[in-house]
């Protein structure tokens, strides 16, 4: 990470330096050279704002070194085919949605790493992206009324996005990967939902989680 901090600032200065001399040539009429600093100057600042938007994601998305747990989802019913989500983050405020339907679903953002960016030694990064309620029946899930929620971290500038969007300016950044994974939902059960480098998984933690999913 620090890496591209130093990029970053390298190319902020490179950028000022060839911003000044741009002025400098036109206050002397050499509209030539001119023309050569202001191009070395856009290619400096795009440089620089590369490794802004990469740096700036690396630290507001989650390091992925291994699977690991990355959140619990506890439920509660509170109507028929609808129940209150608990979604318990290490380091977060419990947060609270409800849910309509037979089962849960939550998605996850994956970002990895290709070369050239590779060289840098990143791990792959993650985000949380949407909780929701599905039904079991397709003919339900076409007409019930759905419930889905964000989960994200709205960013400035975020290198999912960019990423997808604008695929020539962010080489090396494989963001066309998400990952997703449902179970049913049953009143007071708990859920743990890991995540490894390819995929969400969500395992019974208790047993009325168990018996849900075995009656699933």
């Amino acid at each position: 990470m620090g890496v591209l901090l130093a990029i970053a600032g390298v190319f902020l200065l490179l950028s000022i330096y060839f911003l000044s001399k741009t002025f400098l040539c036109l206050k002397r009429h050499r509209f030539v050279r001119a023309g050569g600093s202001a191009l070395s100057c856009i290619a400096s600042a795009a440089v620089m704002a590369a490794a802004a938007v990469v740096a700036l994601s690396y630290y507001s998305y989650v390091r992925l070194t291994d699977e690991q747990l990355i959140t619990t989802v506890e439920f509660r019913r509170v109507a028929p085919q609808e129940f209150q989500a608990r979604l318990i983050t290490r380091g977060q405020r419990d947060r609270f949605f409800n849910l309509k339907g037979d089962e849960w679903q939550i998605d996850a953002r994956l970002v990895n790493w290709m070369p050239p960016m590779t060289i840098l030694g990143l791990d792959p990064i993650y985000q949380l992206e949407r909780l929701s309620g599905r039904y079991s029946e397709i003919d339900r899930e076409q007409t019930e009324a759905r419930t889905v929620h964000s989960l994200t971290t709205e960013l400035p500038i975020d290198v999912w996005k960019v990423a997808r969007r604008f695929p020539r300016l962010a080489p090396g950044i494989d963001a066309y990967y998400g990952s997703a994974t449902y179970v049913p939902m049953a009143d007071g059960a708990r859920y743990d939902v890991s995540l490894s480098r390819d995929a969400l998984i969500a395992r019974p933690a208790n047993e009325i989680a168990q018996k849900a999913v075995g009656d699933w």
